[in-house]
């Protein structure tokens, strides 16, 4: 296939052009620079700029483009970064696709969301078919996921990628926290009962083709993994790959004096399902928090450790 991709440089968007052009498609990428070199396609999604016959003759778009959430405080100039890198981008492609003629269209668009849609779940499993939250994230994910409306209007498969927190040693979730856990400094978020969701690598990177290839299936899919887990059990599973105690708790007034808004999101729970992937037969390589980890933490070739 030829993909055409936005955030192609960013932590997923480059690791899966990796393996898509492992798998013998050409991936394209969106920049927003003149290009460099053969496959780069420039745009300039503030100004709603990109050209549809740049699109034209692929078979899917992918758009994983947006600012960092956990990157800095939540200021409400950072906020409307969050919101704009979000929507400038989706409603740029999905318009650009809405203006191509049918014969040159992109079947598929996979687009960017996440599992911030729900807000805080307790207890309660959230499905795709659960309506979206009260909190900030869950606002964005919803004005983010409608941006891309001109797209299904105009025909385009659209599939909603609610994303948890990616499992990899560079991941926004494993990153910050392995060098506190190493020394030992491993600590649950309060009580730590509230319900966490998140997905290996290798598995987001095997969904996100699973969905590509497959044709029948449209609408929001929570990427996420196979069993939940509690935040204890993540803190006690990572305490243990490390070697090192986790007894600490970090109490709710702490996060909020480090994080401000943030720390709200670091508190909350959310119980969320893969129905869409159980459902259409997705296989898992990692369904549990103790497996993922072991390969999240496997060491790379040439790193030290």
């Amino acid at each position: 296939m030829r993909i055409v991709m936005a955030g192609a440089s960013g932590f997923l968007g480059a690791r899966l052009t990796e393996r898509l052009r492992q798998s013998g498609h050409d991936v394209d990428r969106l920049v927003r620079r003149p290009p460099t070199g053969p496959g780069e396609i420039t745009w300039t999604p503030s100004q709603g700029r990109l050209d549809p016959a740049e699109l034209a003759g692929a078979d899917v778009v992918i758009n994983l483009a947006g600012a960092n959430v956990g990157g800095r405080r939540w200021t409400t100039g950072y906020k409307n970064v969050l919101r704009s890198s979000r929507l400038d981008t989706t409603d740029t492609i999905a318009r650009a696709l809405a203006k191509l003629p049918e014969t040159d269209r992109p079947r598929t668009l996979l687009q960017s969301s996440a599992v911030g849609w729900y807000g805080d779940t307790g207890n309660r499993e959230a499905s795709e078919e659960s309506p979206a939250g009260s909190t900030f994230l869950a606002d964005l994910c919803r004005v983010w996921e409608a941006a891309a409306r001109p797209a299904e209007d105009a025909g385009v498969r659209v599939v909603l990628l609610r994303t948890a927190p990616v499992l990899d040693r560079q991941g926004s979730l494993l990153k910050p926290l392995l060098p506190v856990f190493k020394l030992g400094g491993g600590a649950r978020i309060g009580g730590g009962r509230q319900w966490m969701s998140w997905i290996a690598l290798a598995d987001w990177l095997g969904a996100a083709e699973f969905l590509m290839e497959r044709e029948d299936l449209a609408g929001p899919v929570n990427l996420v993994s196979a069993a939940q887990c509690t935040n204890l059990d993540f803190t006690r599973a990572l305490a243990r790959q490390v070697r090192r105690p986790a007894l600490l708790a970090v109490p709710g007034p702490v996060l909020d004096l480090a994080l401000g808004e943030l720390a709200g999101e670091a508190q909350r729970s959310q119980r969320v399902i893969p129905g869409v992937l159980r459902n259409a037969g997705f296989s898992w390589t990692y369904p549990d928090i103790e497996t993922a980890l072991v390969a999240a933490l496997k060491p790379q070739p040439g790193m030290t450790h």
